[in-house]
């Protein structure tokens, strides 16, 4: 029984020289039953196989794997004023992205949003300021649950006055959501079971960060991405003092003052950097989401700004396309990292009955999480060419339409500028028609007017000729009647 009692306190010693980051500069608030810390990872991460997933080694680690395109399906999302049903899920959600707010519109604006939802496959929630729906409602963030081999996922609501988050019970009977049309699914998740939020941004996909009920995804904008299992996030504090992050890639100062924060931790073994993290960073979401992240996978604006319903099963909504996100990856992470020297082990006289449950496997062994990274990779780059090609095809298809359609209108277009002509040809001509008509009118009403005027003055001329003969003969009339006269009026 002392051998036993001996054994299992050095390997608990063992376990917190190879394994506990520093402790906190600032001690946590007393956790309470809603935000209770999630119990730390166990003293080794290992695989599936019982393997450690990460051996140490003296020698140099392998070189940062940035991650390949990834396609994400980005939207706006008009939440609930309630909290929605559950949703099971049969694997976990990529890491997080970056988004930096820009400033608030209003002092009563929440930052929503800026978080990975399923709608048949993760879809990016935009983050976006918005009012809330009525006074005094307040934003609850999403939920996420490790559970067994699945997730268990709630989405952000608005929360009435006096209505708090109310977790889904352990014994809670759920079905397994099916994957949308061609989805293909991801890795489970990989950490301890409970709550948790997505990895930092550019981490190995599956891996998940444990935290507390309520914590926003957005504060791991700024961590390290992991590699292997062991970063996790502790109990909101209260923290006046300014933090400092340090670490390989980063070396942001942040004015904290009188800003509740969680800590994240984790050990060597599980960040890309191969440093341990103990910092401390802002857990409102709209703080967090604007730090400066060390991979920058920034998330897509979304193709419309029309908001989308929240998820209902048995409910199809219509999604647009996924867009590609390539990660921004510094030059510290692309080069190969020396991986910390080994803490001294327990003493020689506990080594000894230690030894044989320690004992690291020879560095040249593959582990299960190194194989499934690369598969990962492999299978997302091969998800990113096709929805690229995808992408594409579609575009092509679509500026083809557009040409098509282009064609179309210029050859009415065409025909409508033929038409018009011809129109305004006939009207022309209609024109010249009755400018012609007109004008042989008028030259028909001269005609007659000038033929009207000879006959009148020919009328004029033999009434004149008419008038002359009738005083020539009255004038022989008077002149005979005169020599009649005359003739009388003569002696015989």
């Amino acid at each position: 029984m002392k051998t036993l009692t001996l054994i299992l306190a050095a390997a608990a010693l063992a376990a917190c020289s190879a394994q506990s980051p520093p402790p906190p500069a600032t001690p946590p608030a007393a956790p309470t039953t809603e935000n209770a810390p999630q119990p730390p990872p166990p003293p080794a991460a290992t695989s599936e196989t019982g393997e450690p997933a990460n051996p140490p080694s003296g020698g140099t680690e392998t070189a940062y794997v940035p991650p390949p395109p990834q396609p994400v399906v980005s939207v706006y999302q008009d939440p609930p004023d309630s909290q929605p049903p559950p949703v099971e899920v049969g694997w976990a959600p990529p890491p997080m992205l970056v988004q930096p707010p820009p400033p608030p519109p209003a002092p009563q604006y929440v930052w929503i949003g800026g978080y990975w939802a399923w709608y048949g496959n993760w879809v990016w929630v935009h983050g976006r300021w918005a009012p809330p729906p009525r006074p005094q409602y307040r934003w609850f963030q999403p939920y996420y649950d490790h559970r067994g081999d699945h997730v268990v996922f709630v989405g952000g609501f608005w929360g009435a006055p006096g209505v708090s988050f109310v977790a889904p019970g352990l014994g809670v009977s759920l079905t397994l959501a099916l994957p949308g049309p061609g989805v293909v699914p991801g890795p489970p998740p990989m950490g301890p079971e409970g709550v948790f939020v997505p990895a930092p941004p550019g981490s190995v996909w599956g891996i998940i960060v444990p935290a507390p009920i309520g914590t926003s995804p957005a504060v791991v904008t700024s961590a390290p991405p992991v590699v292997n299992v062991g970063m996790r996030i502790n109990t909101v504090v209260s923290n006046t003092n300014t933090t400092v992050i340090n670490n390989s890639v980063t070396n942001n100062v942040t004015n904290n003052t009188v800003i509740n924060n969680v800590t994240i931790v984790a050990p060597a073994s599980a960040t890309a950097t191969h440093q341990a993290v103990n910092v401390s960073v802002p857990a409102q979401a709209h703080l967090a989401a604007a730090m400066t992240p060390v991979v920058r996978a920034v998330a897509p604006t979304p193709a419309s700004a029309q908001p989308i319903p929240p998820y209902v099963a048995g409910h199809a909504v219509s999604l647009p396309a996924p867009q590609i996100v390539h990660a921004v990856v510094p030059p510290e992470l692309a080069h190969p990292q020396v991986a910390p020297k080994e803490e001294p082990r327990p003493t020689t006289e506990v080594k000894k009955e230690l030894e044989p449950a320690q004992r690291a496997p020879a560095p040249e062994v593959k582990t299960n999480i190194a194989a499934r990274q690369e598969e990962e990779a492999a299978a997302r780059k091969k998800a990113a060419e096709a929805a690229e090609a995808k992408t594409k095809a579609a575009e092509a298809a679509e500026a083809k339409t557009k040409a098509a359609e282009a064609a179309e209108a210029k050859t009415k277009a065409a025909e409508a500028a033929e038409a018009k002509k011809k129109a305004a040809e006939a009207a022309e001509a209609r024109t010249k028609a009755a400018e012609a008509a007109e004008a042989k009118k008028k030259a028909a009403e001269a005609a007659e007017a000038k033929t009207k005027a000879a006959e009148a003055a020919e009328a004029k001329k033999k009434a004149a000729e008419a008038a002359a003969a009738t005083a020539e003969a009255k004038k022989k009339a008077a002149e005979k009647a005169a020599a009649e006269k005359r003739k009388e009026a003569s002696p015989q």
